[in-house]
């Protein structure tokens, strides 16, 4: 069903980085939402007030707010496509983050009022009517669900949207407290037991505990998240193999602007005998691969490094030992000797792990102490970076420095 479905309604389904195709996935998502889940919700409805079950009503209004959150993500599919404009430089593809948190909202607000409700049931009970066509009903609310999930689940992983696997998250749920009011009712048919109220409690807490899971899912994204590792590795691998001139790359930020709007920014080392226009040639043309083939904006800054002077190679080897017998998750990158007015400096970055961190004025004086060693005096300058920017590239090198 949902193959036919993609292949009727999407031209180009394999084109999942195209805007375009994009949006017909969102289309297609959200309009089999609002027809699966109205449907849902009449047909319990009509049962909850026969059955008079405040369970099977609140399960009910649980599709209505599915139905309303299609609805919201239709529209926030839409608005992400929208090109960039002089107020919003950078596009309208975070819009679909704010849409999934509208729904989380409209979940909260639809577990509260059935919270309630539930409470003032179990507080008055009443005896839930039992039939034939009520089983039958919840059973096929579960099946149409279960294929909701797949459906969801599968175009949220095509074309990768933290909204649709939210989504599809809630299907799954839906599923479970379907189940919990059907095997409540069976129970209280067979027992006696008036736990129509209480089922109704579980019911309402679920959807409250899913719509708090989906807010804090699109919040992350919003607030700036660390880049996918996977995402790094493959940007990393890319662009080292590009040409053999590239000798490293360093301090690779991902910044994400909604989905299929991201910006990149990279430091890469060449060698600083290379022509520099040679050199800004092949750092356009980096640039420009990424941008065709991955459709990512990337911006490389040019580290030259000298290869060829003995001392700053006997510094470098000296001082990456060093760090590497303190502790092998230390990484040096952008090393040189500068020559300044005062004498020379050994100049660096360092990536330190977070555990680490309280111990940098530690490492300083260690590696202060190897420098008063040498004949020549050096002044020191360390920059202790980030080791969210480099946890890939740092493990590289720490291969490499093994060998």
């Amino acid at each position: 069903m949902t193959n036919r479905l993609i292949k009727t309604f999407i031209r180009y389904p394999e084109k999942t980085d195209d805007p375009a195709t994009r949006t017909a996935y969102g289309r297609l998502a959200g309009t089999t939402g609002i027809v699966c889940n109205l449907l849902l919700f009449a047909a319990k409805l009509v049962i909850g007030i026969l059955s008079a079950s405040i369970a099977v009503t609140a399960d009910a209004f649980n599709n209505l707010s599915d139905v309303a959150a299609s609805v919201v993500a239709l529209i926030g599919f839409y608005v992400a496509a929208k090109p960039p404009d002089e107020e919003h430089p950078f596009g309208h593809a975070r819009f679909e983050y704010i849409s999934g948190l509208a729904v989380a909202g409209l979940m909260l607000i639809v577990g509260f009022e059935f919270l309630s409700e539930s409470v003032k049931k179990i507080m008055a009970p009443e005896a839930v009517g039992f039939s034939g066509v009520l089983v039958v009903t919840l059973v096929l609310a579960c099946l149409v669900k279960l294929w909701l999930y797949f459906f969801y689940a599968r175009i949220g992983t095509t074309i990768d949207s933290a909204a649709l696997k939210a989504t599809a998250k809630d299907a799954r749920n839906d599923v479970i407290t379907t189940l919990a009011v059907l095997l409540a009712m069976t129970a209280e048919h067979f027992t006696g037991l008036m736990i129509d109220g209480y089922t109704g409690v579980i019911v309402a807490l679920l959807i409250m505990i899913s719509s708090v899971r989906t807010a804090m899912e699109t919040i992350s994204p919003l607030l700036g998240e660390t880049a996918d590792p996977a995402l790094v590795r493959f940007l990393s691998d890319k662009i080292l193999a590009y040409d053999e001139r590239i000798m490293d790359i360093h301090d690779l930020m991902v910044h994400d602007y909604g989905p299929g709007r991201r910006f990149a920014s990279v430091h890469m080392e060449i060698d600083a005998k290379e022509d520099i226009l040679e050199t800004h040639e092949l750092i356009d043309a980096v640039e420009r691969m990424v941008y065709t083939e991955d459709h990512i904006q990337l911006l490389i800054h040019h580290d030259p490094v000298v290869t060829d002077d003995p001392v700053q190679n006997h510094l470098r080897r000296m001082i990456t030992k060093h760090l590497l017998l303190t502790d092998e998750r230390l990484r040096v990158h952008d090393f040189r000797v500068a020559h300044r007015a005062g004498g020379n400096a050994v100049v660096f970055d360092l990536v330190v792990p977070p555990e680490l961190v309280k111990e940098e004025e530690e490492i300083r004086k260690s590696i202060r102490h190897l420098l008063d060693r040498e004949e020549e005096k050096f002044e020191l300058d360390i920059t202790f970076d980030t080791q969210s920017f480099n946890q890939y590239i740092r493990k590289r090198d720490k291969k490499k420095m093994k060998k």
